[in-house]
């Protein structure tokens, strides 16, 4: 498996990483057989960095690591959990909260450290807590190295640009999700000369975009406009006349950029995470790859509001 750098941080990532959300059974019911094959299957392949989250299935997702990595070396594997956002209404980024939070998380994944560890959605709440508050607590979790390297998450770029304006001399990395896609490369547009000039890694997520960049039936939860939807089911008739998947094209192309360390990817299936390794040997098809690029165009980088509006 190729690896990249995460900035300045010493840590070298999987191109493709194991995104562990679909252990807490997030988009559908799960057997523990199916959570232990998938995280065995990722790592057999590769997929060293695994990435999850308290938020994730509410604690399942890192029980369920915790078991599946007992009898795994943990100089083999990378991890990364975050803290901060508990439920789709419960957020909480107070410095007594970040402490007991990488303590319950450690327990649950049965580990003493953690390679990442990131501030969970950070634009549900009022910014300057995140600041003022979290990132000291965060600070001296790194120093009493429980963390090698910390950061924040989120969707909006004004939240992602007014967050770094105050702790962008502090934080190893960022998790940017949807943002480096077939349909929205904004990351590349907007965030990465300024992340690259400061050293800091890039960790690039949701490489389908919620499914939009697949053959599946779009999730009715799923927030993009209808026009935005519509050029995907287009897209992928492009891809479907020429016999591939449009997933293998989303994946390829979000795994190809040299200054994103990675693309975190997530299921419970091993099969699909066998299928994924596959698909990233192979040489992206550049005139399917046009032809998608073409039909996105007008719909290019639209995106939806996320989290507390003024932070939009």
């Amino acid at each position: 498996m190729q690896t990249r750098p995460l900035g300045n941080t010493g840590i070298q990532l999987p191109v493709i990483s194991f995104g562990a959300s679909s252990l807490g059974a997030e988009f559908r019911a799960i057997t523990l057989d199916e959570a232990m094959q998938s995280t065995r299957v990722a790592l057999d392949l590769g997929m060293n960095f695994i990435d999850t989250s308290p938020f994730y299935g509410r604690g399942m997702s890192e029980i369920l690591l915790g078991m599946g990595l007992q009898d795994v070396p943990r100089d083999s594997y990378l991890l990364g959990t975050k803290l901060g956002r508990y439920s789709d209404i419960h957020f909480d980024f107070s410095a007594k909260r970040v402490e007991e939070s990488v303590h319950v998380s450690l327990q649950r994944l049965k580990t003493d450290h953690l390679d990442v560890l990131l501030l969970h959605d950070v634009e549900f709440v009022s910014l300057p807590q995140i600041w003022e508050e979290t990132l000291p607590a965060l600070l001296k979790i790194k120093q009493q190295g429980k963390a090698r390297a910390i950061g924040f998450s989120c969707y909006p770029l004004k939240t992602f640009h007014t967050v770094l304006d105050h702790i962008e001399d502090d934080i190893d990395c960022i998790l940017a999700y949807n943002r480096y896609t077939l349909q929205n490369t904004t990351l590349e547009t907007d965030l990465l000369p300024r992340l690259k000039t400061k050293g800091i890694g890039v960790i690039g997520a949701g490489p389908f975009s919620a499914r939009l960049l697949t053959q599946a039936a779009l999730p009715a939860w799923l927030k993009e406009p209808g026009e935005v939807k519509a050029a995907a089911r287009e897209a992928a008739r492009a891809c479907a006349a020429r016999g591939v998947d449009i997933a293998q094209l989303a994946l390829q192309f979000a795994c190809s950029h040299p200054d994103i360390s990675t693309s975190v990817a997530g299921s419970a299936n091993p099969d699909n995470i066998r299928k994924w390794a596959e698909w990233i040997k192979q040489p992206i098809d550049k005139e399917l790859l046009a032809e998608v690029l073409a039909i996105f165009e007008p719909v290019k980088d639209i995106g939806h509001i996320e989290g507390l509006p003024e932070n939009n």
